[in-house]
């Protein structure tokens, strides 16, 4: 039996919100974003997400004005949030440090975020830890951090291209046939 997308005789913020971001491999959709990722098949590589659901997550959040969809250089689209999807960076960040603090990955964090401006850690909350500015996502490089695994030969080319500090909101620079 499939699941319902909405939640009847729930009225609050927070239901209404479930019904965009709240399926499964929706926000790791949305984090893969932030990261850089714009192709379909790079978010379907990266994720090991069947291309059905991908196709249908990303409809999800095109017309809820998460993402939009814009032509490319290319024959296809690629997928960029919009600064309504923007505005997810403080529940991803926050959902990503209690995934930290509770379910650690051996070794540390797999990724850091710094202050771009000032190379600085950002705190929990956001801050930087050397200017003590609100940091905003497009203001934070992503690095890798002592969790992360090494490079393998077989990884896909968004995890090859995240063992390289790089801006959020930026297209990942990928290598092995996928262009940016």
């Amino acid at each position: 039996m499939t699941l319902p997308r909405d939640y009847p005789g729930q009225a609050c913020a927070l239901s209404r919100a479930m019904e965009v971001v709240g399926e499964r491999w929706t926000l790791l959709i949305v984090r893969d974003a932030f990261l850089g990722v714009r192709r379909f098949a790079d978010f379907a590589g990266h994720l090991g997400i069947p291309r059905a659901v991908l196709t249908d997550r990303l409809a999800v959040l095109t017309g809820a004005g998460v993402l939009d969809r814009v032509p490319s250089d290319g024959r296809r689209a690629v997928y960029v949030l919009t600064p309504k999807g923007v505005r997810l960076w403080p529940a991803v960040r926050a959902l990503s440090r209690w995934g930290e603090e509770h379910h650690p990955a051996p070794g540390g964090p797999r990724r850091i975020y710094l202050h771009a401006d000032e190379g600085a850690p950002v705190a929990d909350d956001g801050g930087c830890t050397g200017c003590g500015a609100v940091v905003e996502a497009a203001d934070l490089l992503v690095a890798p951090g002592p969790g992360l695994a090494p490079p393998a030969a077989d990884d896909d080319p968004v995890t090859a291209a995240l063992h390289r500090p790089h801006r959020l909101l930026t297209p990942l620079p990928l290598t092995k046939g996928s262009p940016a």
